[in-house]
């Protein structure tokens, strides 16, 4: 045995046979002799276990010819930024054995991209001969009505197969247009017998090392039987900061449970002496500790990060680097995880990836809020054309908006909306979205901004299609019945401006839970709290167009086409979903609050929802998995708003009058 010395030392170290005499150290050993041995025999550990057990390590870009490259610094902010660029790793670098059947495949030998139309990963899905099994159904369910789904062989690149077993536990039969496994993926929620067949791509829970082909092949995480299949709960870890005297590591053992390691050092900075590891803990469950870690080759592994030290490290790290830490999973488990719809949803997106290559998803999209699977790179390759990066791009919102006029009608109140919006010095654009069954009139009002007419097709999702014709980030949704001043949609853009991931409305509406019947529902009156802006009148960011028109399910579109009221409902959903936050609420003139429409359909008082109306709040529930809407009691005014001060030094002074 070891015994390691001094505040360095990391408990007691692998390696040692049991009938090793300690070895002590005296006051006869110099000082930088004692260094000196440890770190001699902290490298030999080290090289002898990399010799025995090579590891696949994230290869950061290859240094230029003739640079050196010294070792990283530990938490080096930009060593490891290049962890997060899918490089190629060097020829020369060790490799994972090949798999036995199949092993000639990569990505581009085994898979042709030809076949994507537009680049765009469609799946057709093979049916099942037998009855289907829980896990195929649930698989199948994430999938239909989704934008990989494809109906037809003929319209899909990528053919998904669900292996199976008869009761004899021979593997089931291929499926048609097998071709030897070329363009198919062989997908598996739990380890399975049946999934190693020829060409094709698998993605199966926990799948051995020695036959997973890196960059072709899928790890999957190993998923409970009983968990959601759309939705999701959010993760459960109650105390983001680290407690004082709590468990600082846990290490998995080799034949099962978890060797803990003590805090020697708290967060408080009063250090002991390190007791040495812990009891063994059986079982699978994770133990509760900071940090919990997984090595490939456990025993060795052990060894080799006790010989790195890795405890002093982890005991050096500050607690505002453990609460970034502790945030960011509980961000992935949310994003990609917390479903069944989510791992099989994050499964085709990184396959997607692989098809766009240098135009996929960038690394800040996967590892930042919303996620890849709402940061859709077929609307922009630009990070600073979506909501969410501007802070970490350090850029602005643009400093115009395009007004979307949704039209069931004519009439005079149309003409004077296009005045009231022209007039605004932000106004880049007026877009007619014409629904109506009457004509357009062939002349339009003369306006310093350009006015164009889109022919509708009388659908309540019209309002959401991304048009070709909107060119700024900004969309001011109204309807032709929305009265407001100049001056509030100065004023609201302005509000937009600094949160351009969020929508802000004039008009808002409040969810509740019914406790009596078990349901949702939803209240029109002005009240104290919202959670819903109407888009008959507000700002929100065109992205989410796109979101609407090729994140949704078809079924969710045609269920607002069928009931116009639901529309609200629907586009609040989704905005809610990708940015887990209430909408902004802004002034409205009390008289035109009265007179606000409940849908795009007529001008009149607004009525409580009709019963298939609030009912629509259920049904946009069941298929998202959960209530993603988000309650606010606040209300942004202009500074000096209703300030006792003369009227010439506000801003905003229209918002005030009567």
């Amino acid at each position: 045995m070891l015994t390691g010395v001094g505040p360095g030392a990391a408990g007691s170290a692998c390696g040692a046979g049991a009938g090793s005499k300690p070895l002590t150290v005296d006051g006869h050993m110099p000082l930088w002799r004692r260094k000196s041995f440890w770190l001699a025999l902290s490298v030999w550990l080290l090289l002898l276990f990399l010799g025995l057990f090579p590891l696949r390590l994230a290869v950061p870009p290859r240094p230029l010819p003739g640079r050196s490259q010294g070792w990283p610094r530990w938490l080096d902010a930009a060593f490891l930024r290049s962890f997060f660029q899918s490089e190629a790793l060097p020829e020369d670098g060790p490799q994972l054995r090949q798999a036995p059947r199949g092993s000639s495949c990569t990505w581009g030998a085994c898979f042709d991209t030809s076949k994507c139309k537009g680049n765009l990963l469609k799946i057709f899905v093979h049916s099942s001969a037998g009855p289907t099994a829980e896990a195929h159904r649930r698989i199948l369910d994430s999938l239909e009505g989704s934008r990989y789904y494809a109906l037809s062989p003929a319209e899909a690149c990528l053919h998904l197969f669900l292996p199976s077993q008869d009761h004899r536990g021979a593997c089931g039969p291929l499926p048609p247009y097998w071709n030897g496994g070329r363009n198919h993926l062989v997908l598996s929620l739990y380890p399975a017998p049946c999934t190693r067949l020829g060409q094709a791509m698998v993605a199966e829970a926990s799948p051995s090392s020695d036959i997973f082909r890196p960059g072709f092949d899928v790890a999957l995480p190993y998923l409970p039987e009983a968990h959601p299949l759309r939705g999701g709960v959010p993760g459960q870890l109650r105390q983001h900061s680290p407690q004082p005297g709590a468990t600082l590591l846990a290490v998995a053992e080799e034949k099962g449970g978890w060797r803990t390691h003590a805090s020697a050092c708290p967060w408080d900075r009063h250090c002991e002496q390190d007791p040495g590891p812990q009891q063994i803990h059986p079982g699978e469950t994770l133990p509760n500790a900071t940090f919990c870690l997984i090595p490939g080759h456990r025993s060795a592994a052990s060894c080799f990060l006790q010989a790195l030290q890795v405890l002093t490290a982890l005991r050096e790290m500050l607690p505002s680097r453990i609460l970034s830490l502790r945030q960011q999973t509980q961000f992935l488990w949310t994003a990609y995880f917390s479903s069944v719809e989510k791992v099989v949803h994050t499964t085709l997106e990184i396959i997607q990836d692989r098809i766009w290559g240098a135009s996929g998803h960038p690394s800040l999209m996967w590892n930042s809020p919303p996620g890849a699977l709402l940061a859709l790179p077929t609307f922009s390759t630009s990070l600073k054309d979506f909501p969410f990066y501007h802070l970490q791009q350090g850029s602005s919102p643009e400093s115009s908006f395009s007004a979307l006029i949704w039209v069931g009608v004519s009439g005079e109140p149309l003409l004077k909306l296009i005045q009231v919006v022209a007039a605004s010095r932000h106004c880049a654009q007026i877009l007619i979205l014409w629904s109506s069954e009457e004509p357009p009139p062939d002349r339009w009002p003369e306006t310093t901004v350009p006015l164009a007419v889109i022919e509708g097709h009388r659908k309540a999702s019209d309002r959401f299609f991304p048009y070709d014709n909107i060119s700024t980030n900004a969309i001011l949704s109204l309807d032709v019945h929305s009265t407001l001043s100049t001056s509030e949609v100065d004023f609201a853009f302005a509000v937009w401006q600094s949160f351009p991931e969020r929508m802000v409305g004039f008009l808002t509406w409040n969810h509740f839970w019914n406790e009596a019947q078990g349901v949702w529902g939803y209240s029109t009156e002005l009240a104290n709290e919202f959670s819903m802006a109407l888009t008959t009148a507000a700002f929100y960011h065109r992205y989410y167009h796109t979101l609407f028109t090729h994140s949704l399910t078809k079924a969710l579109r045609t269920l607002v086409d069928d009931t116009p009221a639901c529309v609200d409902v629907l586009m609040n959903f989704l905005v809610a979903t990708v940015t887990r936050l209430p909408p902004i609420k802004v002034p409205y003139g009390r008289q035109r609050q009265d007179a606000a429409p409940l849908v795009a359909e007529g001008p009149g008082p607004r009525p409580e929802p009709q019963p298939l109306a609030q009912d629509c709040i259920n049904h946009v529930a069941a298929r998202f998995g959960h209530m993603p809407l988000v309650s606010s009691r606040v209300r942004m005014d202009p500074v000096l708003f209703k300030d006792p001060v003369s009227v010439q030094r506000k801003k905003y002074r229209s918002l005030e009058k009567p």
